[in-house]
């Protein structure tokens, strides 16, 4: 005959835990701005960083401070630049962002952002295999749509990168070339504007991702008139939209008034503050 088993000992009591109370703290001061600087080639984009107050280190990626070297020293504004040299792979960028010695550095300028995706895209295909373990020679090989996925992957802790620096108190600014797009209108027609040009594909939109990123999305265009027969005429001044219009896309945390860019007008002091 089996003996009948013995009831289970119920499990000790146990302090209920103790509950978890929400922290509260006031706001704290404004940290570094995070900027994106767009617009035509030849417009002015790397003199107008170039003017920000304070010792502005530059990543060159487009190679064209040597040619404004003059232009910025007429101007005042070469003793304030500091270049970061030897900037030839992503690796390279992303290694620089991360080292020690940014003290007493105010500024730091990514010039271009377009560029530094080109050198986003290299890193992927030299890093990200497909099918069989087999090396990608472009976008297209890893398969419908998975490229853009794999590059947006590799350019995102750039931005985390930049964050850092904006936490420590520093402006980052990354310049981009301008491109147009159309964009969907759900209550007409579609239209044409003016946007960075970095990668946008569906879900894996590098634009769209810096421009939430970004405290400031700034563009730099020529103030064009159209007459009444269609034509644009210019003279050769510029605007800076810090706001969305149907010709740009912009957005601005801390203006909403368009700022004429000429001779001797303090720009920085209206976007930072």
């Amino acid at each position: 005959m089996t003996p009948a088993k013995s009831p289970p000992i119920p499990p000790a009591p146990t302090a209920p835990p103790s509950a978890r109370r929400v922290q509260f703290g006031k706001i704290q001061n404004a940290s570094g701005h995070r900027i994106v600087l767009y617009g035509p080639g030849g417009i002015g984009k790397t003199t107008l960083a170039a003017s920000m107050p304070g010792k502005t280190a530059f990543f060159d990626l487009d190679e064209s401070l040597s040619r404004l070297k003059p232009q910025l020293e007429e101007s005042g504004l070469l003793d304030n630049i500091v270049e970061v040299p030897g900037i030839t792979t992503w690796a390279d960028l992303r290694a620089a962002l991360q080292s020690d010695g940014w003290d007493g550095v105010k500024n730091i300028i990514i010039d271009t952002g377009t560029k530094a995706e080109e050198l986003a895209v290299a890193h992927t295909l030299a890093t990200v295999k497909y099918g069989s373990n087999q090396m990608a020679k472009s976008v297209e090989d890893y398969g419908y749509g998975k490229g853009y996925q794999y590059i947006f992957d590799t350019f995102l802790p750039l931005l985390a990168d930049l964050d850092r620096h904006a936490r420590a108190g520093r402006n980052v600014v990354v310049i981009c070339h301008d491109c147009t797009n159309s964009v969907p209108n759900p209550m007409g027609e579609d239209w044409q504007r003016y946007e960075p040009r970095l990668q946008s594909s569906g879900k894996s939109s590098i634009r769209l991702r810096v421009r939430e990123w970004a405290d400031h999305v700034l563009f730099l265009g020529y103030d064009i008139a159209v007459d009444k027969d269609g034509k644009g005429k210019g003279s050769g001044t510029r605007t800076l939209w810090p706001v969305e219009l149907p010709h740009c896309m912009a957005k601005s945390r801390s203006t909403q008034t368009e700022i004429a860019v000429t001779g001797g007008v303090d720009v920085w002091s209206q976007i930072i503050k």
